[in-house]
């Protein structure tokens, strides 16, 4: 631990700035909220009162200008991710980027190239991977007390209406990145990734089925093989009424599955044996220390990776990963051709943007918030 807490600014007080905050509330004896910027001065105003936050910026120059930052939360739309952090890089700070990080892999790619001229780092919050089940599931993996991954399936079944796209960022190749399978099922298939390791080779399908005024898919598919063989699918949809996040992995000796929404404890994991291995189930529960998926406990693992001057978690090798999987699962969606890993090279178009060589169905008219691009 630190005998001085880091200080840290939260860059776009929209929504879920009020995530981080908390987080940063959850460990006051190592981290300090104090400053926020928005460019919207009366939003910034307010949530620095709310959250007793002494500096108020109108802008990130601005603010490593006048103040010394250790941690830069990003929080603001996608677009300007890559901008953002490669600004505090340079400044000397460290960032954590909201999802998803960037547009594309190549800005993924510079970020990683000012990172390391800069010794500072970059983490990504996928905070699904810090709840207790997924650390117990990923050692009793590791473990070999699973047996073999066989089958998996990862569902994102959320529901967003014509007014959630009224931002006018969302549903914009050009501002947001993607559509469910960018800004919604990745922390879903990101904690996938994170259990079942390298993928080989993805075949999807994308499409726009209700949301007509949005420019991306509403709606994606994928059959995926990884390196050990295990076979998985992953949906993604802000089209389903009924909404879930769930995940099922079947091993050798047990099914393994997490039902939830938005975050997960665990109680809302269950294990099911195969006959003959009941100890599975005692090691599941053996180990109960309940810590809840979310930002604090993301935010801890950064702490502690800071306090030993080690790179914190998600790296921006383990991001890249799973940006080349939503790159992979686009770039088979809009050319209907399976996509291996390490098959997107810098000078393909999926590198540069996720719809490389444009979704497959018509954009819509230009309309007040959403013009075509």
């Amino acid at each position: 631990m630190t005998q001085t807490p880091y200080r840290a600014a939260i860059i776009g007080t929209g929504g879920i700035a009020t995530a981080h905050a908390r987080a940063l509330r959850a460990h006051p004896d190592r981290v300090a909220l104090t400053a926020v910027v928005d460019v919207d001065a009366d939003r910034a105003r307010t949530f620095a009162a709310e959250w007793d936050t002494p500096v108020v910026a109108p802008g990130l120059t601005e603010l490593l200008a006048a103040h010394r930052v250790d941690l830069v939360h990003l929080c603001t739309p996608p677009a300007t991710h890559a901008p953002l952090a490669i600004e505090a890089l340079r400044a000397g700070a460290h960032v954590l980027v909201e999802k998803p990080p960037t547009l594309s892999l190549s800005e993924l790619d510079a970020i990683a190239t000012v990172s390391k001229e800069t010794g500072r780092h970059v983490a990504t919050v996928f905070q699904h991977r810090f709840g207790t089940g997924a650390a117990r599931l990923r050692r009793l993996a590791a473990d070999g007390h699973l047996g073999r991954s066989l089958l998996a399936t990862c569902d994102t079944l959320w529901f967003r209406d014509d007014a959630y796209f009224a931002a006018p960022w969302r549903g914009r190749w050009e501002t947001e990145g993607g559509g469910p399978t960018m800004g919604h099922g990745i922390h879903q298939f990101d904690l996938l990734l994170s259990v079942l390791g390298p993928w080989e080779r993805v075949t999807a399908v994308a499409g726009r089925r209700a949301r007509h005024q949005v420019h991306t898919e509403d709606v994606s598919m994928a059959l995926v093989t990884f390196a050990d063989g295990t076979l998985a699918s992953v949906v993604n949809s802000v089209v389903s009424p009924r909404q879930t996040s769930a995940l099922r992995f079947d091993f050798e000796r047990a099914t393994v599955e997490l039902t939830h929404l938005y975050g997960y404890t665990d109680d809302h994991w269950t294990v099911t044996p195969a006959p003959g291995s009941g100890d599975v189930k005692r090691r599941w529960y053996a180990d109960w220390d309940d810590v809840e998926s979310g930002h604090a406990g993301q935010l801890a693992a950064v702490l502690d990776a800071l306090d030993a001057g080690t790179e914190p978690p998600v790296t921006l090798a383990d991001t890249r990963r799973t940006m080349e999987f939503v790159a992979a699962l686009y770039r088979s969606a809009f050319t209907g051709v399976p996509v291996r890993a390490g098959e997107i090279g810098p000078d393909d178009p999926f590198a540069a943007r996720m719809n490389g060589v444009d979704a497959p169905w018509t954009a819509p008219a230009a309309t007040e918030g959403h013009r075509t691009a």
